[in-house]
C-alpha cells in the first residue's frame, strides 16, 4: 500500500512540473522585406515563420505568391511576370497573421527592359557549294524594337533574306524571330564574308544592345586547268545539275560515257567532247564549265519540268570562246546574256525544246559569223491548238516575235531570213504567226540577176527579180507554226525548195492564231508539178530525161 501512495505522488509532482513550463512562441517574420529582379523576372522563395494562419495579398497582377495561405511556418516562391517597358516598376506584398492582424511588408522592384537587338549566332561559316534547295541557314533574332536586316550592296547578289513579321505583343518584352538566308555558290577560290546589320526601324533610338552577324562563306574548290582538271569540273558539272547518270571514276576520263578527250596535239587527254543528259537543276550552267577550255562541244539536254522554268545559261558558259558546237536543249531557257556573242567561233547552236517569247537579240548574224547550223524548234511550253483562247501568259514558242502592226497585220520575222550564211535553220513547232513576207521592197534582200540565173544551168529565168533569201540554206523547216496567208514567190521557187521537203517542212501548218484565223497557206501547191516545169535541168527532177 505504501508502494501505491510513493509511485503516486511522483506522477503528481511530474504533472506539476509540466504544467509549469510554458509553450514556446514562433514570431511572426520574414527572412526579408525586399529584393529586386531583372526585367526577365523569375522565382524567389521566401522563408515565413508562424505559429498561426496567414495569408499573402498583392495588388499586382505581374506578383504570384504560392501557396497564397497557410497555417504555420512554409517557405513560398514568389513569382514575377518578365517586364512590359522600359521602366522599372515597384510592387508589394503583404503577409497578415490571420488571428491578430500582425503584417509583414515585401517589397518588389523590377528593372525595365533594356532595347536591344541581339543574336546568339555572331558566326555563321558556310561550304562554296551545296545542293539547290539546301543553300540556306536561319539566325534566331532575340529583338523588343521593330528591326531590319541591311546586307551589304555588294553581296546582295549571293546573299537574300526573309522573316516572318515580328510581333511585340507584350510591350517591349523581347520576342524572337528567325531569319532566314539563302546563299549562293562562290565560285571564287577566295573565301568572302559579309557583315549582316540589324538595324532598328527607328534610326534615332538608342539601343543597350545590337549584335551584327557575319557570314564567311569558303571558297571554291580548286581546278587547275589540264586533264585533272576536267575530270574534276566534269564530276562537279554532273552533280550540280544532278543527272541521272555519273561518272564510272574507277576508269579513266577517256572511257567515261560521253565524254570523248582529244587523242593527239597540245590537248592530248583533255575533254574534246561532253555530253550531259537528263538532270534536274533549276540553275544556269554550273560555274564548273569555264574549267573545259579544250572542248569544242558540249551538249546540255533533257531537264526536269523543262515547260516551267524560266532559265538562262549564264556567264560561264561564255568563256569557252574556243567552242565549235553547242547544244542547251529543253533546258527551261527564256533568255541569253549578251557575253554569249563570245561564242562566235561556233558552228553548231540548238537551242530546241526552250521556253523563248523572242529571238534573243545577241543571237545575230554579225555575232556569229561562222554559225551555219541554228535550230530553235519545239520552244514552246506546251500545245496550244487555238492561240486566240490562249490562257497562258508565257507559253514561249517565240509567240511575240509576230506583234501586229499597226493594220492589224503579223508577219514572219525578217531577222530570221537575212541570216543568208546559214546552212540549216530549223524553226518547227512554235507559235510564229501572219504570213511570210514577199521581200520585194527590202532592200537588205538582193536580186536574183540574169547573169546568175544565165551562169548556172539549173536556175530558171523566172528567179530574176525575185529577192535571193536564204541561199546557202539547205534545210529550212517552219512547219507545225501558227503561219497563214499566200506563200511568197521567193519561197515557192526557191532554188533549194525541193531540198527543203516543204510538204513535210514547210507547209503544213496547224491550228489557229491570236487572231482566230486558221492556220495554212492559202496557196499551197498540190505538189511540186509546177516547180520542175520552171527548174527542168534539175537534177532532182523527175521529169528530167534519163540519159
Amino acid at each position: 500500500m505504501k508502494k501505491i501512495h510513493i509511485a503516486t505522488s511522483l506522477l503528481l509532482s511530474a504533472a506539476l512540473v509540466g504544467a509549469c513550463v510554458q509553450k514556446e512562441e514562433i514570431p511572426f517574420a520574414v527572412e526579408t522585406d525586399s529584393f529586386s529582379l531583372g526585367a526577365e523576372g523569375g522565382v524567389r522563395s521566401l522563408r515565413l515563420s508562424s505559429d498561426g494562419s496567414w495569408v499573402a495579398k498583392t495588388q499586382e497582377p505581374w506578383i504570384n505568391v504560392s501557396p497564397a495561405n497557410g497555417t504555420g511556418s512554409i517557405e513560398c516562391e514568389i513569382r514575377i511576370d518578365s517586364a512590359l517597358s522600359v521602366t522599372p516598376r515597384q510592387g508589394l506584398v503583404r503577409i497578415e497573421r490571420i488571428e491578430d492582424g500582425l503584417r509583414k511588408d515585401i517589397s518588389i522592384s523590377q528593372e525595365g527592359f533594356k532595347l536591344g537587338i541581339s543574336t546568339s549566332e555572331p558566326v555563321v561559316e558556310i561550304e562554296s557549294y551545296a545542293d539547290y534547295g539546301k543553300r540556306s541557314f536561319t539566325v534566331p533574332v532575340t529583338a523588343n524594337t521593330p528591326f531590319v536586316v541591311n546586307i551589304p550592296e555588294k553581296d546582295r547578289e549571293w546573299l537574300k533574306f526573309s522573316m516572318p513579321e515580328l510581333k511585340l505583343d507584350r510591350g517591349v518584352r523581347p520576342r524572337t524571330v528567325n531569319v532566314k538566308f539563302e546563299w549562293d555558290l562562290n565560285v571564287n577560290q577566295e573565301e568572302r564574308e559579309s557583315e549582316i546589320l540589324f538595324e532598328p526601324m527607328d534610326s534615332e533610338l538608342q539601343l543597350e544592345r545590337k549584335d551584327n552577324l557575319l557570314i564567311r562563306q569558303k571558297g571554291a574548290e580548286a581546278i587547275e586547268i589540264g586533264i585533272k582538271g576536267d575530270s574534276l569540273a566534269l564530276i562537279a558539272i554532273n552533280r550540280s545539275l544532278d543527272c541521272y547518270q555519273s561518272y564510272n571514276t574507277a576508269e579513266r576520263m577517256a572511257n567515261w560515257n560521253n565524254v570523248e578527250v582529244w587523242k593527239s596535239g597540245p590537248n592530248k587527254g583533255r575533254v574534246r567532247k561532253a555530253s550531259f543528259y537528263f538532270f534536274a537543276t533549276k540553275e544556269s550552267l554550273p560555274f564548273q564549265v569555264r574549267y573545259l577550255t579544250a572542248a569544242e562541244e558540249l551538249t546540255f539536254f533533257g531537264n526536269a519540268n523543262t515547260f516551267l522554268l524560266d532559265l538562262e545559261p549564264g556567264e560561264f558558259i561564255c568563256e569557252l570562246s574556243q567552242l565549235k558546237r553547242l547544244t542547251i536543249g529543253a533546258y527551261g531557257l527564256v533568255s541569253l546574256p549578251e557575253n554569249f556573242k563570245n561564242l562566235s567561233q561556233l558552228e553548231f547552236l540548238d537551242l530546241s525544246g526552250n521556253n523563248f517569247q523572242t529571238f534573243p537579240e545577241v543571237l545575230n548574224k554579225d555575232n556569229f559569223p561562222n554559225l551555219r547550223t541554228l535550230l530553235l524548234n519545239a520552244n514552246m511550253r506546251s500545245n496550244i491548238y487555238d492561240l486566240s483562247n490562249n490562257n497562258e501568259e508565257n507559253p514561249g514558242g517565240f509567240i511575240d516575235e509576230c506583234q501586229a502592226d499597226e493594220n492589224g497585220k503579223r508577219s514572219f520575222p525578217v531577222k530570221l531570213l537575212e541570216w543568208d550564211s546559214l546552212d540549216t535553220l530549223r524553226l518547227s513547232v512554235n507559235f510564229l504567226q501572219g504570213s511570210i513576207p514577199s521581200l520585194e521592197d527590202n532592200p537588205a534582200f538582193p536580186k536574183w540577176t540574169e547573169e546568175e540565173v544565165n551562169a548556172c544551168d539549173t536556175l530558171p529565168s523566172i528567179l530574176i527579180g525575185l529577192p535571193k533569201v536564204l541561199p546557202n540554206t539547205n534545210l529550212f523547216a517552219i512547219n507545225l507554226n501558227k503561219l497563214s496567208g499566200e506563200l511568197p514567190q521567193w519561197l515557192l521557187f526557191h532554188p533549194k525548195l525541193d531540198l527543203w521537203i516543204p510538204f513535210s517542212l514547210i507547209f503544213p501548218q496547224e491550228g489557229k492564231d491570236k487572231d482566230g484565223n486558221s492556220c495554212g497557206f492559202s496557196n499551197e501547191p498540190a505538189n511540186l508539178d509546177y516547180y520542175y516545169k520552171e527548174y527542168v535541168n534539175k537534177y532532182y527532177n523527175p521529169n528530167k530525161p534519163q540519159q
